[in-house]
């Protein structure tokens, strides 16, 4: 791989990892398309979603801070984010079983170029329906151990090359009356320890990785950093201004275009 194609790579996930419209599913893509592009297991992916980890920590440090602290902070905002990290916690666990139990189903996926297109398409049914049905305005201290479990439900189906995690789990929660806002802070949320542990899963593949395409995994790494802090303001604002069903288009269309083209 070169370094031109990380870097493309890398833009390609930062921006469609916030964006509800898959980052696993258009890297899948996009490396079809890419002549004789290899990477030892999913290494390459797993460290642009490592890139994009760094984002949603820098982005919402502020919550990740009070987190972190919860336990031992006794105020009424200290008891309000010990509960939303029991609310992750919980959220996470469907996704941790679901992630293990199917782990190479899922791997092999993402060779099969089809079922990433027709994951797409579900993708974007899910937004088009979450836009026309979203009727809640509940705030995110009314997020409950339910509300968790469901979503984080959405999140491990998202696995899946095509199934958008941030579109799965923002519909999620906007059909369970989350107001949009509250809906994408906690998916993001709920994302960092999906992501970090898939980042853990792959710690074995480091070991097949050439010592010169280092330099090459960093650089799309860093450019997945970049755009995905880009991708997640530009989310809050979309949704805010309750404009989901163009990325349920966009789904469409690429799923469309990829039947097509292959």
């Amino acid at each position: 791989m070169t370094m031109l194609q990380s870097i493309f790579l890398g833009l390609l996930q930062g921006l469609t990892e916030f964006l509800p419209v898959s980052s696993s599913g258009h890297l899948a893509i996009a490396q079809h398309f890419i002549a004789d592009f290899e990477q030892p297991g999913i290494l390459f992916d797993v460290i642009l979603h490592f890139g994009t980890l760094i984002a949603v920590m820098l982005y919402f440090s502020n919550d990740i801070k009070n987190l972190c602290f919860a336990p031992w902070n006794k105020s009424a905002q200290g008891k309000q984010y010990r509960k939303l990290l029991l609310l992750i916690i919980f959220g996470s666990i469907p996704t941790a079983i679901i992630g293990l139990t199917f782990k190479d189903t899922f791997t092999a996926m993402f060779h099969n170029i089809y079922a990433v297109a027709s994951m797409l398409l579900i993708t974007g049914t899910l937004l088009f329906t979450a836009q026309r049905w979203r009727h809640g305005k509940r705030p995110m201290e009314s997020i409950t151990f339910t509300d968790a479990f469901i979503t984080g439900v959405a999140q491990s189906l998202a696995i899946a090359p095509g199934i958008s995690r941030s579109g799965s789990t923002i519909a999620a929660l906007l059909f369970r009356g989350i107001d949009g806002a509250s809906a994408a802070r906690f998916s993001f949320l709920l994302s960092l320890p999906a992501i970090a542990g898939a980042t853990l899963l792959s710690v074995g593949d480091m070991q097949s990785l050439p010592t010169d395409q280092i330099p090459v995994y960093l650089a799309g790494g860093a450019m997945a950093f970049i755009s995905g802090l880009a991708a997640i303001h530009m989310l809050l604002r979309i949704l805010a201004r309750k404009r989901l069903s163009i990325f349920a288009l966009y789904c469409w269309a690429v799923a469309c275009a990829v039947f097509v083209l292959s």
